[in-house]
C-alpha cells in the first residue's frame, strides 16, 4: 500500500470514529435545541471540512476540486447551522438537509472517480448515496410537524460506520498486497 492509501486508511478510520463519537454525544444533547446542541451542529460540518482538506492534499484533478468544493460547502453549512440553531428544529433540518444532499453527491462522485486508486469504494459510494437521499428526507422533514434532532445522530453514526468499513477494506487490501510473493531475479 502506498503512502496515499495509508493516509486515506487513517483518515477514513479517524473520520468514522469521530462521526460515531459525535453521534453519541449529540444524542445526549439533542433533546432540545440548546446551546450545546447548536455547538455540536456547527462542529459536525467542520469535521467534514478538516477531513476533506486532508483528503484533498493527496488528490489531483477533479477529485481534488470536488473535495475542496465540499470543504467550502461544509464551511458554509457550519455557519448556516449556527444561525439555524438559534431558530427552530425545522430550520436546522432544512439546512442540514441541503448540506447532506450536496456533500453526499460530491462524496459519491469522488468515490467513483478514484476507483482505480483506492478500489471500488462501496462504503463511500453507499455513504454518498445515503447522504444524498437523507438530505432530501431532512428537507421534507423540515416541513413536517415535529422533526427529531436525534435523527441527525443516526445519520452521523451510519456515515461513520461507512468510513470505518472503508478503512477496514483498505487495510485488508494492504494485507493482501503485502502477501504477494516477490519474484527473485537472477544476478
Amino acid at each position: 500500500m502506498n503512502t496515499t492509501e495509508t493516509t486515506k486508511l487513517h483518515l477514513f478510520l479517524t473520520r468514522g470514529l469521530v462521526a460515531i463519537a459525535w453521534a453519541v454525544v449529540f444524542v445526549a444533547a439533542s433533546h432540545s435545541l440548546t446551546v450545546g446542541a447548536g455547538v455540536l451542529l456547527v462542529l459536525y460540518p467542520l469535521i467534514d471540512v478538516v477531513g476533506s482538506l486532508i483528503d484533498a492534499r493527496g488528490q489531483q484533478g477533479s477529485a481534488r476540486r470536488l473535495l475542496l468544493a465540499g470543504a467550502a460547502v461544509s464551511a458554509v453549512a457550519a455557519v448556516a447551522l449556527g444561525v439555524a440553531a438559534t431558530g427552530t428544529v425545522a430550520n436546522v433540518f432544512a439546512v442540514f438537509g441541503v448540506w447532506a444532499l450536496v456533500s453526499g453527491a460530491a462524496q459519491l462522485v469522488v468515490a467513483l472517480r478514484r476507483r482505480a486508486q483506492l478500489g471500488k469504494q462501496w462504503p463511500m459510494r453507499l455513504a454518498g448515496g445515503v447522504s444524498t437521499v437523507l438530505g432530501v428526507a431532512f428537507i421534507i422533514a423540515s416541513a413536517g410537524s415535529a422533526p427529531k434532532l436525534s435523527m441527525l445522530a443516526l445519520y452521523a453514526a451510519t456515515g461513520g460506520a461507512d468510513f470505518i468499513i472503508q478503512a477496514w477494506l483498505l487495510a485488508r487490501r494492504r494485507r493482501a498486497g503485502s502477501r504477494t510473493p516477490t519474484v527473485a531475479t537472477a544476478s
